[in-house]
C-alpha cells in the first residue's frame, strides 16, 4: 500500500471522528452516528503507537456499546464492535490474553450475522473470526522466527533458505490479507454512513 492512499485514509477517518464528535454533541442519541465514531476510531487505531492504539480501540469499543443501548438491533455496531474486539486481540503477544478479545468478537459477529442473515460480510467474517486464534499464533511465532533469523548469521543464501522464505513470505502474505480485511473492514461502515449522511455535491454552473 503506497504512503498517499495510508495518509489519505488518515484524513479521512481523522475528519469522520471530528465530524461524529461534533454531531454527537448536538444528538447523543444518534446511534448512526455512534457507529461511524467507532468505526473511524477503529481506522485511526492503525496509525498510532501500540499503547494509543489500545485506548483508541476502548474508546470505539465504548461508543459502539453505546451505539447498541441505543438500538439493541443494530448489526453494524455489532460487526464494527467485533472488529474492534479483533484488532485489539492481534495487538496482543499471549495467546492466553488475546482469547478473551477473540470470544468476545465471535459473540458480536454472531450477533450481527442473525440480526442481518443475507450479508455476506457478516458471514465471511463470521468464518475469519473462527481462525483467528490460529491465525495469531501463526503471526508471533513469525514474528519470533523472523527475530530469530535476525539475531543469527543469517549470510547463507542456500537454495533450501531461500525456499523456506518463499513459503514464509506466501504464507505471511495471506495472514495480513485476512488481518488487513478485517481491520479496513470497519471503514466500509463509515464511508456508507457518510455516503447516506452527506448531501450530494452541488453540479459546478
Amino acid at each position: 500500500m503506497d504512503m498517499g492512499s495510508d495518509f489519505d485514509r488518515l484524513l479521512f477517518f481523522e475528519h469522520a471522528r471530528k465530524a461524529a464528535e461534533a454531531s454527537y454533541a448536538k444528538n447523543p442519541l444518534d446511534a448512526e452516528n455512534l457507529t461511524r465514531w467507532g468505526g473511524a476510531l477503529i481506522e485511526l487505531s492503525q496509525f498510532q503507537s501500540p499503547g494509543e492504539s489500545k485506548q483508541m480501540l476502548t474508546d470505539a469499543v465504548s461508543k459502539l456499546e453505546e451505539a447498541l443501548e441505543i438500538n439493541p438491533k443494530k448489526h453494524d455496531a455489532m460487526w464494527c464492535l467485533a472488529n474492534a474486539h479483533t484488532t485489539h486481540a492481534f495487538m496482543l503477544q499471549d495467546i492466553e490474553d488475546a482469547k478473551p478479545f477473540f470470544q468476545k468478537a465471535a459473540v458480536y459477529f454472531q450477533q450481527a450475522a442473525e440480526e442481518d442473515p443475507t450479508n455476506d460480510l457478516y458471514k465471511k467474517s463470521l468464518e475469519v473470526s473462527a481462525k483467528a486464534p490460529e491465525l495469531h499464533a501463526e503471526i508471533h511465532k513469525q514474528q519470533s522466527m523472523g527475530q530469530q533469523v535476525l539475531g543469527g548469521v543469517g549470510s547463507s543464501s542456500s537454495n533450501p533458505t531461500s525456499k523456506t522464505s518463499t513459503k514464509k513470505k506466501k504464507s505471511s502474505d495471506f495472514t495480513y490479507d485476512v488481518l488487513g480485511w478485517v481491520i479496513l473492514a470497519a471503514g466500509i461502515v463509515v464511508w456508507l454512513g457518510f455516503a447516506k449522511n452527506q448531501a450530494p455535491p452541488q453540479p459546478p454552473r
